[in-house]
């Protein structure tokens, strides 16, 4: 299925395995007791939790609040529960979750949603979102939340453009309206006022919420690391939209981050940024864009067969590929926001499985190497104290599988797994069976928690 993350494009040697990665809260920060923990600040180019520096090593999660809702037809909390211990268990100590949708006309986006386009909420995912946070409160994690999203799976800044702009829209893949159109369109949220009231509505109203389950707060809660101001922001999709655009997208990024710290100081603010591919490789504008005050650090998203890097027919074949861009891409990412003196995050990676399978139970040999290269980034700047601070792979799916031969997710559906409803079910979600990868996960936390 053609995806728009495929639109966007035109370990073994290392001895380390994910099971160490419990101490990716990470190497030289103890966890606070449960009920005391401090909010994460930076210092510099590091993260500060309880007074120490702090790198992590995390995960997606993106239907957390789904997962956790009380409405049967949406939720099953009993299954997030056993999710969060399995990641905890693993030492993962950050999730990152999407915290808004938006009811939409776009093909292949969630229902139902978070927001209606009258502006009416959806209780039960708000209250989904509440017991998520409580749950990961109780396993000492993190959360990062998204407040929107570019892409149309959540519905997106192009769903507040169909709400406010008479209903017009374009699908992502439709034939009529080939890439890069779509992100031209989404693009002209950043102009359209009426979608930006909208977005600041729902801000104001998710940011200065009170938790149903613990009564905190969400400004007073450490449990949240960062606000995100959406996920993959993009200016626009041609390098003619971008220079059109790119003055009104800065200025929402500075406004809505601006807006975040007025309600809550407490917390940090992040734009959700992919990195360069997020402004067409162009390092000048990635820099600008997370160049803000109120913006406290950087963030990258790395997606090798997405945009052409690797070959799922040939992973072998095409990985020196993959570990030369890939390379570069972090090399790249570490020299924006050590100009921009902030921490950076590599919020999102993800990788095929062997045989470009979507089943549990198969290999993921190349996938474990591709890992392997973000966790040695992470490793080498946790040992010289560097800006790489925390990583977050893409995604977790645990015990979801996949319900149809397809593979794909159809309307309203809770089989959740990381890849979510416009990807194939499978395609980059490590689940609860994949040991190679768990193991390298965990052997990186031991790693980081040695001096």
């Amino acid at each position: 299925m053609v995806n728009r993350r495929e639109l966007s494009l035109g370990l073994a040697g290392m001895g380390l395995s994910l099971a160490g990665l419990s101490a990716l809260g990470l190497a030289g920060c103890s966890p606070s007791p449960a009920g005391k923990a401090s909010f994460i600040t930076t210092k510099g180019q590091q993260f500060i939790k309880d007074g120490a520096p702090y790198y992590y090593a995390g995960a997606n999660l993106w239907y957390a609040p789904y997962a956790a809702s009380p409405d049967p037809a949406i939720g099953n909390p009993g299954r997030l529960e056993r999710e969060l211990d399995a990641l905890s268990n693993l030492g993962i100590t950050n999730l990152r979750l999407l915290a808004s949708s938006e009811l939409s006309p776009l093909k292949n986006s969630l229902n139902p949603a978070f927001q209606s386009p009258d502006g009416t909420l959806n209780e039960s995912l708000l209250k989904g979102l509440d017991k998520a946070l409580a749950l990961m409160a109780e396993r000492n994690m993190t959360a990062i939340l998204y407040l929107t999203n570019f892409w149309e799976w959540s519905g997106g800044l192009g769903t507040y453009e169909a709400w406010t702009n008479g209903g017009t829209y374009i699908d992502m893949n439709d034939p009529a309206h080939p890439w890069p159109a779509f992100p031209d369109f989404v693009s002209q949220f950043y102009e359209n006022q009426a979608a930006l009231a909208k977005y600041e509505a729902y801000v104001r109203t998710l940011v200065t919420r009170t938790n149903s389950v613990t009564n905190k707060p969400y400004k007073d809660d450490p449990t949240i690391m960062s606000w995100q101001l959406c996920n993959e922001p993009r200016p626009g999709g041609t390098d003619e939209i971008i220079a059109k655009r790119f003055k009104a997208y800065k200025g929402w990024i500075d406004r809505s981050a601006a807006l975040i710290k007025s309600l809550d100081p407490n917390h940090l603010v992040s734009v959700g940024h992919e990195g360069p591919k997020g402004c067409n490789d162009d390092l000048a504008l990635t820099q600008l864009a997370q160049d803000s005050p109120n913006i406290d650090y950087t963030t990258a998203h790395i997606w090798p067969q997405n945009w052409s890097w690797a070959d799922p027919k040939d992973l072998e074949g095409s990985f020196p590929t993959v570990e030369k861009e890939t390379t570069a891409y972090i090399a790249n990412s570490v020299a924006v926001t050590n100009a921009l003196k902030k921490p950076l995050v590599i919020e999102e990676f993800g990788f095929p499985r062997d045989e470009a399978s979507y089943e549990a139970g198969t290999s993921t040999i190349w996938r474990d190497q591709f890992y392997g290269l973000i966790i040695k980034a992470l490793l080498e700047s946790h040992q010289r104290g560097g800006a790489i601070a925390g990583i977050n792979f893409w995604a977790w799916g645990g015990e979801g599988r996949a319900l149809h031969d397809d593979y794909l997710m159809k309307p309203k559906e809770t089989a959740y797994v990381g890849d979510p409803p416009h990807e194939p079910q499978g395609w980059y979600s490590v689940f609860d069976t994949d040991a190679s990868t768990k193991t390298l996960i965990q052997n990186a936390v031991q790693k980081l928690a040695t001096p």
